[in-house]
């Protein structure tokens, strides 16, 4: 009695740890039947138009929640719930399962590209400055702020912005962390910061909408480069990750990427000229 009760238990501890071995992988494969079983997808976007938006009804929209809802719809899943969330927060709030993707123009980087599954590019913009007519301290490159003692710029926490700019040398006390475009502009007019950088499309929807002819814009930023997002997903996500992508490669075939993201101003042949693996590799 005494060998088989230690045979049952040595086979239990066996299938335990075959099942703990399995587990990941298992529940990879299982994320896209969670989110059918669910209804919808959690993603995390940045009021940031045109890449996100939400409306005054609390409707989201944007090149990056378009293209997701579209691709979820495909998969199985009809619906995607939105949260805001700073640049800064995005990646964190999805490693804790608060979002099951990320679809708000978060440009690939490697540091980022080893947090996170990374889609195939989406949305592709390079860099731009808001600032007062006439551009008084002749600011036109992240080093042109560091360079001068008086310049303050504003950016979104945790966002591409704030990194070109400490990379470029503006002390941090000089680079203000802005919560939205809004509050952006608003510092902006009021002479708090000097510049207000976003991507180019961003910058040039927040200055039209303001109307406001004391704010004029540069673009591109230069020496500045330019980026591509993807949707980002959890790293275990992988099959879920795999699973967009394909829908994504032929809405891209069918021309159907390019219905979506053009007339919010993006280039669909911009995205299809590179890939994942060219991004998250660029240095």
């Amino acid at each position: 009695m005494k060998l088989k009760a230690l045979m049952a238990m040595a086979a239990g501890a066996t299938a335990l740890m075959a099942i703990a071995a399995a587990g990941p992988a298992a529940a990879d494969e299982n994320k896209l039947e969670e989110l059918r079983e669910q209804g919808f997808a959690r993603v995390a976007i940045a009021n940031e138009p045109p890449f996100t938006a939400v409306g005054a009804d609390g409707k989201v929209s944007g090149a990056a929640p378009d293209v997701a809802r579209e691709i979820f719809k495909r998969l199985g899943v009809p619906e995607i719930v939105a949260s805001i969330s700073e640049y800064g927060a995005m990646i964190p709030g999805l490693q804790a399962g608060r979002h099951d993707a990320i679809t708000a123009g978060l440009f690939m980087k490697p540091e980022r590209c080893a947090a996170v599954a990374y889609s195939q590019p989406i949305l592709c913009d390079a860099e731009a400055f808001a600032l007062k007519k006439g551009n008084p301290l002749k600011l036109k490159s992240y080093k042109d702020i560091a360079d001068n003692p008086d310049a303050k710029i504003g950016a979104p926490g945790g966002g591409t912005e704030e990194k070109l700019a400490l990379e470029a040398g503006v002390p941090r006390d000089r680079v203000i962390v802005v919560p939205d475009g809004q509050s952006g502009l608003k510092m902006l007019q009021d002479g708090r910061i000097d510049v207000y950088s976003l991507p180019v499309l961003s910058i040039h929807d927040l200055v039209s909408k303001a109307n406001d002819p004391n704010i004029e814009v540069v673009a591109p930023v230069e020496g500045a480069p330019v980026y591509c997002d993807g949707a980002a997903f959890r790293k275990g996500d992988e099959a879920l990750r795999d699973a967009f992508d394909v829908e994504l490669a032929k809405m891209k075939e069918s021309g159907e990427f390019a219905k979506i993201i053009e007339p919010y101003g993006f280039s669909a042949k911009a995205a299809m000229s590179t890939t994942r693996e060219k991004l998250c590799a660029a240095k």
